[in-house]
């Protein structure tokens, strides 16, 4: 088992759910999965919404960014900042990988 804090990491993986959701159509689909390793855990939020331009993956872990594709969902830009600073003050980390139109993973990484 990884070691963490239940309730900060509970709140990191709840931004990126919610993004999850909010970023995916009704009719969409979004799976969790956790992957034991010897030396972490990993956890993957998949969903097939509208995906990430490649240009924008480095940037969306800035405070208050926000991709202009995305200017007609409510949003400030501050929950993956906070998803990131939370696994990051643990010793983990937080991969992308999007393809526009086609869905986005994000993989968090928490040691043991």
């Amino acid at each position: 088992s990884a070691i963490f804090d239940k309730k900060w990491t509970e709140e990191a993986l709840y931004n990126i759910l919610d993004n999850a959701i909010k970023y995916t159509s009704n009719t969409g689909c979004i799976g969790i999965s956790i992957v034991s390793y010897e030396m972490f855990s990993k956890i993957d939020v998949v969903d097939n919404g509208i995906g990430i331009r490649e240009d924008d993956i480095n940037a969306i872990f800035k405070r208050f960014y926000r991709s202009i594709n995305v200017n007609q969902y409510e949003g400030i830009g501050i929950g993956l900042f906070l998803a990131r600073e939370i696994i990051t003050k643990q010793n983990g980390y937080i991969k992308v990988s999007s393809e526009l139109g086609k869905g986005s993973t994000f993989s968090i990484f928490l040691p043991k």
